[in-house]
């Protein structure tokens, strides 16, 4: 056990141990003017304006991306999810009917300019970023800039979400889209940027609208694309925050972390280890050192060493060799380290059984069967899905769930080429299908 010296602020000064000496150095630095010390309010002032913090401490996005990146099972579930969604990219096409079935007949488009503006990097880019934010943190700020004239529309470029928060409503209408690299922090001057927001319930209408009134030139707006089911008017819960309320992805944050620890210290819950003191007196004479202290300082070292030969993974399941003499006249053993297996109570496989537990969990709420990323548990509560033809019909579910999110991120795509006056066009993604190795292929192209 640590001895630990703190000042009376609470704050450790220096601490030692039986492998280590530690200190704290420098001095407390001075919290930022604008940091937020304490939760005041849902809501701050920047420039007059007042915005709807995001989260208890306007800190949910970073809070959200701390916790994704810790969770594997979490981060890969998202991950697969926005993959699934932008499929093999988009096309523009006119819906030129329907078939008996219901199905969309489309005539793809050969437009050049057209062609080459939905397969350019810029649009790639806008939608990998734009799906990442709205599956990681529930909404995406997208935002359309106009060229120097104002007659046309000239780049589309995915505002991190991380940096963006919105102004207070005014008459149901929320106006302001304010982004700053210093939230959660109060922004000062000169540490943000102010966009307008189009209108949630028309933004076709609206942008059209500041056309006609000459305020397009010089400005550039943000389309805010987000997640409804949470119900929340600003700010959008993503669709995993359901598995954490329940604490299922503390729950999977938390057992790497024991088993980890498990395994640095399994030696000090598997023996017992029990070395007589007349050890001590012919591996340390008392004669050789100069004073008690130097003898104790010598023996605490060898510990230290005995210990790091013994605990850690590396170390797991390693012989000991000890050597004893027979007093030749009673035939008892002198000096003879007695190593006892303790009675363990710990069982790895149930803190696996829980983490498994978890990840599927987890992977219900984000609607995918743990089964399409192999994670099955055979003979368990959700085993029997692992046949190849259950995976491909996962999948299938997967890419028919995707329509809606499908259909928000291309909306911008769409107000985009409305505005630069390409009409009466649709957008469509190709997806890759999963099919049956007896049908003579393993995949095939559709587009949806």
């Amino acid at each position: 056990m640590s001895n630990v010296l703190f000042n009376k602020e609470g704050a450790p000064l220096l601490a030692f141990g039986s492998k280590y000496y530690a200190e704290t150095k420098g001095v407390p630095a001075k919290p930022a003017i604008s940091k937020q010390l304490e939760k005041q309010d849902d809501k701050v002032t920047v420039d007059g304006r007042t915005v709807v913090s995001w989260g208890s401490n306007n800190d949910f996005p970073t809070k959200a991306n701390e916790l994704i990146r810790s969770v594997g099972v979490l981060n890969t579930g998202l991950k697969f999810i926005r993959n699934f969604t932008l499929g093999q990219g988009i096309f523009p096409c006119i819906v030129s009917g329907y078939d008996d079935q219901g199905n969309e007949q489309l005539k793809v488009i050969d437009d050049p300019k057209i062609v080459n503006f939905c397969q350019g990097r810029m649009v790639r880019r806008y939608l990998e970023k734009a799906a990442r934010d709205y599956f990681k943190f529930g909404k995406a700020d997208v935002q359309l800039i106009p060229d120097a004239s104002g007659s046309q529309m000239a780049g589309i470029h995915t505002i991190n979400a991380m940096y963006s928060r919105y102004t207070e409503a005014k008459a149901g209408v929320i106006e302001k889209c304010v982004v700053s690299g210093r939230w959660p922090d109060q922004p000062g001057e000169g540490e943000f940027e102010v966009f307008d927001l189009l209108d949630e319930y028309d933004p076709f209408f609206d942008l059209e609208r500041r056309r006609l009134l000459g305020q397009i030139k010089g400005n550039s707006f943000v389309y805010s694309i987000r997640d409804s089911w949470s119900n929340n008017d600003y700010y959008s819960e993503p669709i995993w925050y359901a598995a954490y309320l329940a604490g299922w992805v503390e729950v999977a944050r938390l057992v790497p972390a024991f088993l980890k620890k498990a395994f640095k210290n399994q030696i000090t819950w598997k023996w017992h280890v029990q070395i007589p003191y007349a050890f001590w007196d012919r591996k340390f004479p008392a004669a050789e050192y100069k004073s008690i202290e130097a003898r104790q300082q010598a023996i605490e070292q060898y510990m230290d060493r005995i210990e790091e030969n013994l605990c850690g993974a590396e170390n797991a399941d390693k012989p000991i060799f000890t050597f004893f003499e027979i007093n030749p006249q009673n035939g008892k053993a002198e000096e003879q380290w007695i190593i006892t297996a303790l009675d363990n109570k710990y069982k790895e496989n149930d803190k696996l059984i829980t983490s498994a537990a978890a990840n599927s969990e987890i992977l219900f709420s984000l609607m995918l069967n743990p089964n399409v990323l192999g994670a099955g548990m055979p003979g368990g509560t959700y085993s029997g899905n692992q046949g190849g033809s259950n995976i491909r019909e996962a999948f299938l579910v997967n890419i028919a769930n995707s329509w809606l999110d499908r259909q928000n991120l291309l909306d911008p795509l769409e107000l985009y080429l409305h505005f630069n006056g390409v009409k009466d066009i649709q957008l469509r993604f190709r997806s890759t299908i999963l099919t049956t190795l007896d049908t003579g292929a393993g995949t095939t192209k559709k587009l949806s």
